[in-house]
């Protein structure tokens, strides 16, 4: 008597279920949930909340004074890279009164993205020192904003102080096509493979 599978061979050896998880840091009104929103293929979860007075004098909004909301959790976004394989998109908070969710949020990580604005350049050091000391690789994104000075990445490297390791890129987090380019250099960084310096 002769017996056969019941599920056809190419069932047998399909690649199994893999999510990549990545984080979007950076300073306060930066650009974290408008990048998580431009790119996710789903409806994004955001835990906004409306400034309030409890803020003031807490919260330092120079330079994003026209901001009205403020992330207090996370935003989550998914891209789905091929059948079985996503990516998940953790926007952490920007204001420092928030941040004991990165360690919770950094759990199981790739990497990291994390968003400068180079009129308020200081707002991302604490990111950087977070992944540096985490041991989490990431680039820099510089947002460019509509009016804001144009800086090439080899002085925003200087500036941040950076020893030539992490990638720096400029970008335009309103644009799919942008932030989809960051993300795959994010990506081709933290597994390995070559990226130039910049």
């Amino acid at each position: 008597m002769d017996y056969a599978g019941s599920e056809p061979a190419s069932a047998a050896v399909a690649d199994p279920a893999m999510a990549i998880k990545i984080l979007v840091a950076g300073g306060f009104g930066v650009g974290k949930t408008t990048m998580v929103g431009t790119i996710s293929e789903i409806r994004p979860l955001h835990t906004e909340e409306v400034l309030s007075e409890r803020g003031v004098g807490v919260d330092d909004v120079s330079g994003v004074e026209a901001k009205t909301t403020t992330t207090v959790a996370l935003d989550f976004g998914r891209i789905t890279i091929r059948e079985g394989l996503w990516l998940y998109l953790f926007g952490t908070p920007g204001q420092d009164r928030f941040w004991f969710m990165w360690d919770e949020l950094a759990q199981g990580a790739l990497g990291a993205v994390v968003l400068a604005d180079t009129r308020r350049l200081q707002d991302c050091f604490p990111a950087v020192d977070y992944f540096e000391q985490l041991g989490l690789p990431f680039v820099v994104a510089v947002n460019c904003f509509d009016g804001a000075r144009r800086h090439d990445p080899v002085t925003v490297r200087r500036a941040l102080g950076l020893d030539g390791v992490a990638p720096i890129l400029l970008c335009d987090v309103r644009e799919r096509d942008s932030v989809k380019e960051v993300l795959t250099s994010l990506v081709t960084y933290s597994v390995g493979g070559a990226f130039p310096a910049g």
